[in-house]
Parts: structure tokens; C-alpha cells; sequence
């Protein structure tokens, strides 16, 4: 390994963010992404190595064209309160008897008790772990995809 290239990369996470900015516009020619000082040393990292070494293998290259590309953005499931509206009453019968949740903005509300997630309020009656979605009976409802 050169020995060049060994210093170039270990002094990266002693240099200032402007440092590292005036570095990035040096070795891609592009100005710096609005990222932290971790990713910038990081991809820094890997880009002196890169250059020169003159990038991967033939190996690794042909290995990267064997793996399928899907150009379809990939749907980011979303945090449960934005799949329910705030005002939604989620009922269940647990042991004989019926227990109401609402949703709110910013979480759930059970007998004037406020819960982070619906999961805590599935433990709270139930007294055991469980999965929220699951105790309400909401795993498999189109409207939580």
C-alpha cells in the first residue's frame, strides 16, 4: 500500500469542515454535499483511494454489473401516526372486556393516559409485549402500507 496515500487519508479526520469542502471540490470537481464532516472523511476516504489505485477491480466491477438495478423509487413505509388521523378510535375486546384507544398528533391516548406508541398501550392492557399493530388488529389493513 503507499504509503502517500496511507498519510492523505489518516489526516482527514484532523481537518476542518472548510478543509475538507476545499478537498472534495479538489478531487471530485463538484461542490461538497450539505452533509456532516463524517461522511465528508468518509467518501473523501474512499475516493484518494480510488484515484489511485484507479478505482475496483475488474472482478468487483463485473461483480456490481451481475446485481439488478430497480430505477422505481423504493416506498419508504411511513411512522405509524402519519398513517393514522389524529381523532381515530381504535377498539378491542381484551379478556370480556372493551378498550378504546384514540390517536392523536403526537401519539395515543388510553383511559386520560398519553402513550408514545401503540405498542405501549397494548403492553399497558395486556400486560405483556406485544405489537400494537397487531392488538388493534391493524397488521394487515391496506390503509397502514
Amino acid at each position: 500500500m503507499n504509503i502517500g496515500v496511507i498519510r492523505r487519508v489518516a489526516a482527514l479526520p484532523g481537518m476542518s469542515a472548510s478543509e475538507l469542502k476545499e478537498m472534495w471540490r479538489k478531487y471530485h470537481e463538484t461542490e461538497p454535499p450539505p452533509f456532516n464532516r463524517a461522511f465528508l472523511v468518509r467518501r473523501l476516504a474512499y475516493r484518494i483511494q480510488e484515484l489511485a489505485y484507479d478505482g475496483l477491480s475488474e472482478k468487483s466491477e463485473k461483480r456490481l454489473e451481475r446485481i439488478p438495478v430497480d430505477d422505481a423509487p423504493q416506498e419508504k413505509k411511513r411512522p405509524l401516526g402519519e398513517r393514522l388521523l389524529a381523532g381515530t378510535r381504535l377498539v378491542r375486546e381484551w379478556k370480556g372486556v372493551e378498550h378504546s384507544c384514540m390517536v392523536l398528533d403526537d401519539g395515543f391516548e388510553y383511559q386520560g393516559r398519553r402513550f408514545k406508541s401503540l405498542s405501549a398501550v397494548a403492553n399497558f392492557i395486556t400486560g405483556s409485549k406485544w405489537n400494537g399493530l397487531v392488538f388493534f388488529g391493524l397488521k394487515k389493513q391496506e390503509i397502514l402500507k
